[in-house]
């Protein structure tokens, strides 16, 4: 029969850290820049500061140093609507979509984005899951999980 010994001890915590704390949004743009998931962080002017290869693929953007520094908005992401022949989403209903909405609320946001590609006619379906990143305690942008439908 085997023997097995198990050891309990206290938890390391890293000690509390107002630089780690104020450097957030950087942690996070470094995470996303390396994902292989999905995935998009903009700041509070809405420029994308960090997204994913496979997020620019979803998306139709091209590669990230494409769109990296440029508005969300005007990086080449081109949404449209849900109706049989989709048209682009006007600036009222472009400020739903989850990324802007958690940005502006400073909250959860979910939503599901039409993306049209180069060329593309029907579009595609991608489920977006939005959180906003705080940084001394104030928003500071907002970090976007995205997968296709």
């Amino acid at each position: 029969m085997a023997h097995v010994e198990l050891s309990l001890s206290e938890a390391f915590a890293p000690a509390a850290s107002t630089e780690q704390e104020s450097d957030n949004f950087g942690q996070w743009s470094g995470m996303v820049s390396r994902a292989a998931e999905p995935c998009l962080l903009i700041d509070a002017g809405t420029t994308v500061v960090a997204i994913s290869s496979s997020g620019c693929d979803l998306l139709c953007l091209g590669a990230p140093e494409d769109v990296i520094g440029l508005p969300l908005l005007e990086g080449g992401l081109r949404l449209v609507d849900f109706t049989a022949s989709p048209s682009e989403l006007t600036e009222q209903e472009t400020d739903k979509i989850p990324p802007l909405l958690a940005l502006h609320s400073g909250r959860l946001a979910r939503g599901l984005l039409r993306v049209q590609g180069p060329g593309s006619d029907a579009g595609r379906t991608v489920d977006a899951i939005s959180t906003p990143v705080l940084t001394d305690g104030a928003v500071a942008g907002s970090l976007t999980f995205l997968s296709a439908v």
